[in-house]
């Protein structure tokens, strides 16, 4: 399909996303001799903790080697693309991403009032998203603080261990299993959110906290993310370390006036935060790559 339209449509650059397109990128680019640029939103390193799938390794590296440009998602994920994938540091440019300015009617999302706080976990509960660092996290905080109920929102592989971690913990009356939310049910989720947590293992960059802070919830993100390269008014600790995640935890539910800081601050930050900053950058690599 991909040499059907390569052949009738007329290009200037072809630009393929991900490893499950580049096998597409490459035969346009053989059928129509145009450049080719490949945008890596994740590796296969990422996804699996290092347990590497040879298949997805050989097809990654294949849309790698013929790319004339390579976009990273963040730095982290170009340092991969260079290490693990031995490719010309050239080459390969980062462009992170952003987020579109939520409508008047997401923002108005009204919060329904109670006396707990409520630290939430969005994502896919998957070995990558550090699932069980957020529930051993929630167990500390909870040792100390009785007013606080932790979410974990989204579905998963890892889902029934994480229920078992959770009733191991004996924390089972403060923690909610709400499973997959999709479109305004997300925002929603968040509008009742005093914390937001990213405890990611391996994040080529990671939307979601970006996301709570358009809603005015302070974030707290791994730095093993590429999206703690261009935040600055987050907290951010390492995955594995649930000390500093419950000490940071901790300190968002007790303390308003940080709390309110890292909102103000965080609501401020993202504004200048913009896909248009991120496709001039685009444009830019086009331009490259036609005129090479």
């Amino acid at each position: 399909m991909a040499g059907v339209i390569a052949r009738t449509v007329p290009c200037d650059v072809i630009h393929s996303h991900d490893w499950l397109t580049y096998p597409a990128g490459i035969h346009a680019k053989n059928v129509t001799g145009k450049p080719l640029v490949i945008h890596v939103h994740a590796t296969d390193f990422d996804r699996s903790r290092g347990n590497v799938n040879p298949d997805v390794f050989r097809i990654e590296k294949d849309g790698m080697d013929h790319a004339d440009h390579i976009i990273t998602v963040s730095n982290l994920t170009r340092r991969t693309v260079i290490d693990k994938y031995h490719i010309d540091p050239a080459k390969v440019t980062t462009v992170h991403n952003a987020v579109i300015p939520l409508s008047q009617e997401i923002l108005s999302i009204p919060r329904t009032q109670r006396k707990d706080k409520v630290v939430t976990f969005l994502g896919r509960i998957t070995m990558q998203k550090g699932p069980e660092y957020f529930v051993e996290a929630a167990a500390k905080v909870l040792d100390k603080s009785k007013n606080v109920r932790f979410v974990m929102a989204g579905s998963g592989d890892m889902m029934n261990d994480m229920i078992s971690l959770v009733a191991n913990k004996g924390i089972a009356d403060r923690f909610h299993f709400t499973g997959f939310l999709k479109g305004k049910q997300v925002y929603e989720m968040l509008a009742d959110s005093d914390v937001y947590i990213m405890p990611s293992v391996s994040e080529p960059f990671g939307i979601s906290p970006l996301e709570a802070m358009q809603m005015g919830v302070p974030s707290i993100i791994s730095k093993q993310s590429g999206c703690a390269e261009i935040l600055n008014h987050v907290i951010k600790t390492d995955y594995w370390d649930i000390d500093a995640m419950a000490d940071a935890i901790h300190g968002l539910v007790n303390y308003p006036a940080l709390h309110k800081e890292l909102k103000d601050k965080g609501l401020e930050e993202i504004q200048g935060i913009t896909w248009e900053k991120a496709g001039r950058k685009v444009l830019d690599i086009y331009d490259k790559v036609i005129n090479k």
